[in-house]
């Protein structure tokens, strides 16, 4: 190739460079640097051309190759129009798709049915200046929410520096930065603040501020239950507690306290619901008798039996239908490497369990034992049915400690493993709520902090907390605890890699196309 030719190409290529320069200024980049930069490469490409194809410029509108030559630079401003026209219009139009392996881009379904679950709107006031380092992060997700329900949630920024009487307004120290979501105007105007930003914190923000009062939640003590707070465990003790189940229901609208029944003629009136958490040793007479009267004037309940416990509430639960198995629940298939471990994704067409149903997930229960769901002997209204139910496998091991095979006389089949109950008390003297309702479900573990992590259980259990207080928006599938997967970047990286992926690259594949289809021309 002489050098008339490679004059020819580098002269392809620097008008290239010289015509994309404007697009580097306004459309890619916007860096005055690099826009200097590709013109002056140009034009010092246009002179190489020049100085090595002069002696041919008079021949220029009567040769061939010039011809040529004029028609692929023509060429080329047309494919540079057409991807700044394709730029544009994917500026415009903005679409996008969440291909990351965990949906990190999706809101979860438990946050669009809160954003159209919202009494009234929403806005959330982000305490941050622009050059925060996480502003992009929370704007991004802003919009996410805002794109979901435009109707309901609407979002700005404020510096706290330029606005310190709107900082003071919601007591935000000096220097503080973070997320004010407020509902309502002027006297019934309430906020809630929150420091710490996923979709999982500001969904959870946004229940609670939605929800007229807390739901008060009693958890029953004194009899070996799971404490929930951790205390300090003996040698040899795994210890155990309900800590993250309980932050769960704070931020949920519930409230958590315990509750001991000794001595209680009854169970508090405000109860929205009362949780006997795993059990270990009899209640009282007076004990049961206040739980009893409490269901019947339509009190709510969850009780997790544990595993070789009896707390004696056998009868209450059979009044509601339901019966504990003694043992303990076994599947040789459906299980996490031990045949008491069981897992489950066998579910009956129960409200609480519908979007668990939906998505296939697997239950896992580490200590379970079986319910049978009685159909006679019940107080007078009760309607119970299952829940969640294991394989066709299993069986009830009366005998765990001595072997883990079935044997003669002992219950196998399709095990009940979670069930609830309803029964009208619309007529009943002293009334609380409508019904009652109650939901057993037949392992404690599940609850203990070690498991809370499982995302399927944590929603199953909170589900029934849902569906037992009567409040069908909590019946869904909760943002999950997703492994951090994202990169910060500055803005002098951003303004590269955009460079890079929209400037740079394209105009060097034309570049090379270019230079070989002239290449080939001069041969």
């Amino acid at each position: 190739m002489n050098f008339s030719s490679v004059g020819k190409i580098l002269g392809a290529l620097g008008l290239l460079l010289l015509l994309s320069s404007p697009f580097t200024l306004f459309f890619t980049s916007g860096s005055v640097a690099l826009t200097a930069a590709k013109a002056v490469s140009g034009l010092v490409l246009l002179g190489i051309y020049f100085a090595t194809n002069f002696q041919q410029f008079g021949q220029f509108a009567t040769r061939r190759s010039s011809f040529f030559f004029a028609t692929s630079m023509l060429m080329g401003v047309v494919t540079l129009g057409g991807l700044g026209a394709l730029n544009y219009i994917a500026f415009k139009k903005n679409k996008s798709w969440d291909l990351t392996k965990q949906k990190v881009f999706t809101l979860a379904p438990q946050t669009t049915t809160t954003l159209t679950g919202l009494k009234e709107k929403v806005r959330a006031i982000g305490f941050m200046p622009p050059s925060h380092q996480y502003y992009d992060m929370v704007e991004q997700l802003f919009r996410r929410y805002q794109a979901a329900a435009p109707d309901k949630f609407e979002y700005s920024f404020k510096d706290p520096a330029r606005h310190p009487d709107l900082a003071a307004k919601y007591q935000l120290k000096e220097g503080q930065t973070t997320v004010v979501l407020v509902r309502g105007e002027g006297d019934k105007e309430s906020h809630t603040t929150l420091n710490m930003l996923s979709e999982q914190d500001l969904t959870n923000a946004l229940i609670k501020i939605n929800s007229v009062g807390s739901q008060k939640v009693y958890f029953l003590t004194g009899h070996g239950e799971w404490p929930l707070e951790a205390e300090a465990a003996a040698p040899g003790d795994p210890g155990g507690a309900l800590s993250e189940f309980r932050k769960h229901l704070l931020q949920e609208g519930y409230t958590a306290e315990e509750l001991n029944l000794a001595g209680q003629k009854e169970v508090p009136r405000d109860a929205s619901l009362v949780i006997i958490p795993g059990a270990k040793t009899p209640y009282t007479a007076p004990e049961a008798e206040a739980l009893r009267q409490y269901l019947a004037q339509g009190g709510r309940m969850l009780y997790f039996a544990d595993f070789n416990a009896e707390p004696k509430l056998d009868a209450l639960l059979a009044e509601y239908g339901v019966e504990v198995d003694k043992g303990i629940a076994a599947d040789p298939q459906f299980n996490s490497g031990n045949p008491y471990a069981l897992v489950s994704a066998f579910y009956s067409e129960h409200e609480l369990t519908r979007p668990l149903r939906q998505l296939k997930l697997n239950i896992e229960f580490p200590t379970a034992r079986s319910l049978t769901v009685l159909r006679q002997g019940m107080a007078e209204g009760v309607k119970a049915e299952p829940v969640v139910l294991s394989s066709p496998f299993a069986w009830v091991e009366t005998t765990p400690a001595a072997d883990a095979t079935p044997s003669d006389g002992e219950k196998s089949g399709q095990l009940v493993l979670v069930a609830a109950a309803t029964r009208d008390t619309k007529n009943a003297p002293d009334k609380r709520f409508d019904e009652a309702r109650v939901v057993v479900m037949g392992d404690s573990e599940i609850l203990l902090d070690a498991n809370w992590g499982h995302e399927a259980n944590r929603n199953l259990v909170l589900n029934a907390l849902g569906w037992a207080s009567n409040q069908v928006e909590k019946i869904t599938i909760r943002p999950p605890d997703r492994d951090v997967s994202t990169l910060q970047m500055d803005p002098d990286m951003l303004e590269n890699i955009r460079f890079v992926s929209t400037d740079l690259l394209p105009l060097t594949l034309m570049g090379m196309g270019l230079a070989i289809w002239l290449s080939r021309r001069n041969k």
